[in-house]
């Protein structure tokens, strides 16, 4: 008879031992596909919502923006609670406030609901499921980080991929309530669940990180004081260097270009006399593709280099913007969604990586968090004013300008970037306390 053992530090099925690592890639997985597949496949319900409620282009990306306005000025303080006082803690205040702010979008039916209810309280629970926990993930790897960065964007893309095609179908049979109630209701009870099998660091469980030298002692590191001084220390010389701001600068410019598209897709494509349903179809195959370079980018990225890793993508989801100004038939759209795809796929799920080779193993929770807190201000901000052109001139052509503009900006950041060959501020622990430092730095 098979036995398994579930013990974390012990975890085995027969004779095959397994390291928590990977249990962890996989309970962070679905936590972040469970939170966060709601604002992509949204975008599936602009035609729904200006027919049922009128209201225009700019008041439902507007509501859009504020979810990503809210998200963002709450990335960095997250991400210091996360490095502070742990990740699984706060987990459970997320998965509550997930719950309340799924139900209280269903029962909607007024534009300022809309901004408070999806805008406003869904999006710190995709905050605290996204910043604190990503950062901590990387903390249980000194190997194959990129295999595990990008088993968890592939396995989100799959989820937003699925999200659009049910939502797209519950909307039409079931209404905006269950729309929302149904995943609301089974995504809270798994998030509880699964927030009991998460550990913030491998030694809150007496082991090591995956790939870590025999010679490495079992340290904690995310707790106490010794947290409060490895935290503040390194971020306040992270400031101090350029590549943090610019780092935050790439994650804006970015957003607020690819995301006047993966928010307005459908509505072009259907502006263009295609059906809802193709164009749901569209934003379908983005998805897919994009799922697989959100496996693929990070595995190279951690293997070869970030930088260029980056640059490649962010110029594929800037130039075939172009196509979208002559589209008109299906097979177009198509062709776009598949290269546009490919670059935003990419695009995003480089930073983990890039913070480890440019950080190694410092606490990057607030660093990430900045920069994930600026990829929503440019989400939000490209939304307003692409939102705001399109309601203006009646047409997309004018968004679709500013989209490319913005996301070149990026690709031009990017190349300012110093080499990822070799940490940034190799000594960072020499101004913390001997308590305080870990043992890589003695």
């Amino acid at each position: 008879m098979l036995k398994v053992n579930l013990r974390p530090a012990g975890l085995a099925v027969g004779s095959h031992k397994i390291h928590y690592a990977w249990a962890i890639v996989g309970v962070a997985s679905a936590m972040w596909m469970t939170t966060s597949v709601i604002r992509f496949a949204a975008s599936v319900l602009v035609p729904y919502l200006q027919e049922n409620f009128g209201w225009s282009i700019f008041d439902i990306f507007a509501g859009f923006a504020i979810q990503w306005i809210a998200s963002a000025l709450a990335s960095p303080l997250v991400g210091w609670l996360g490095d502070r006082y742990g990740v699984r803690r706060i987990m459970v205040l997320g998965a509550l406030i997930f719950v309340v702010g799924m139900l209280l979008t269903g029962t909607m039916t007024h534009l300022w609901q809309f901004y408070l209810f999806y805008g406003i309280i869904l999006s710190l629970a995709m905050a605290i499921f996204q910043v604190p926990m990503v950062a901590a993930v990387t903390l249980w790897f000194r190997k194959h980080l990129g295999i595990a960065m990008g088993t968890m964007q592939a396995i989100q893309g799959l989820g937003t991929a699925a999200a659009i095609f049910l939502v797209s179908l519950m909307v039409d049979s079931l209404g905006l309530m269950w729309t929302f109630w149904l995943p609301g209701i089974a995504g809270g009870t798994i998030l509880f669940l699964l927030v009991r099998l998460f550990y913030n660091e491998p030694g809150e469980i007496g082991i090591k990180a995956w790939g870590a030298s025999e010679d490495e002692p079992l340290e904690r590191l995310l707790e106490g004081p010794i947290a409060k001084a490895r935290t503040s220390g390194f971020l306040r010389l992270a400031q101090r260097t350029g590549t943090f701001w610019n780092l935050i600068g790439i994650h804006f410019w970015g957003c607020a270009g690819h995301n006047i598209i993966l928010m307005g897709l459908v509505a072009m494509v259907v502006q263009r006399g295609i059906s809802t349903g193709a164009a749901a179809g569209v934003l379908i195959a983005l998805t897919v593709t994009s799922t697989i370079t959100r496996f693929a980018v990070p595995i190279v990225a951690d293997r070869m280099g970030s930088k260029a890793a980056m640059a490649v993508c962010f110029s594929l989801q800037t130039f075939p913007v172009l196509m979208l100004l002559v589209a008109n038939d299906l097979w177009v759209f198509y062709l776009f969604a598949i290269l546009f795809g490919i670059g935003i796929g990419g695009e995003m799920t480089a930073f983990p990586i890039i913070n480890r080779q440019y950080y190694g193993n410092a606490p990057i929770g607030t660093t990430y968090g900045w920069q994930v807190g600026g990829g929503g201000m440019g989400m939000a901000i490209g939304l307003l004013v692409g939102g705001f052109i399109w309601t203006q001139t009646g047409s997309f052509i004018g968004a679709v300008w500013l989209s490319f503009g913005l996301s070149l900006v990026g690709v031009f950041c990017i190349w300012a970037l110093p080499n990822t060959s070799h940490h940034l501020i190799p000594d960072w622990e020499e101004t913390l306390p001997l308590e305080a430092r870990s043992s890589a730095s003695s």
